[in-house]
């Protein structure tokens, strides 16, 4: 599972590189890189428990 958060979290990332390199980014590009950073946050988090 945590893989899988991390590839969620690397494809939001470069979406949100493109989209901000594009110039065509809007609001929902930042909104997804606050969800890949947020991801990324957790999973450290919940490893470091254990």
């Amino acid at each position: 599972m945590s893989n899988l958060l991390y590839v969620i979290a690397v494809i939001l990332i470069i979406g949100w590189a493109v989209g901000f390199f594009a110039y065509s980014a809007t609001g929902i590009i930042h909104v997804l890189l606050i969800i890949a950073v947020v991801a990324v946050l957790l999973n450290v988090i919940r490893g470091s428990r254990v």
